[in-house]
């Protein structure tokens, strides 16, 4: 079993910055894939960007390509999104989520709320 904490969000504008962190806890944080997905008020959870347990490997949504980056350190079993150039569309609960073959964890979100 994997808990997972995510902390960071808030009330924030239109160009700031924001940097989400994602605590876990349970197992050998490395061998998890980590993720940070976003769902806005009346959609769809969507993926956001994903990370290796190396951290080598990144991937990002397309909308989000070149303002947010996801990072992890292992040593502290965090893995972090930092968000650049903050945009009204990015306002979500945005979870953290963890993955290894047949382990899917979730932590309970932390809202981001862009105002314009």
């Amino acid at each position: 079993q994997v808990q997972l904490e995510e902390s960071g969000g808030g009330l924030v504008q239109a160009g700031d910055s924001l940097r989400l962190s994602c605590a876990a806890s349970g197992r050998t944080f490395r061998n998890y894939a980590m993720g940070w997905f976003r769902q806005a008020p009346g959609k769809e959870r969507v993926f956001v960007a994903a990370i290796s347990g190396s951290g080598l490997a990144t991937q990002y949504a397309d909308s989000v390509q070149g303002r947010f980056t996801i990072s992890r350190d292992n040593a502290k079993n965090t893995v972090y999104l930092q968000m650049n150039s903050l945009k009204p569309e990015d306002t979500a609960v945005y979870y953290c989520n963890a993955v290894q073959l047949d382990e899917d964890y979730w932590g309970k979100g932390t809202l981001v709320t862009v105002s314009s």
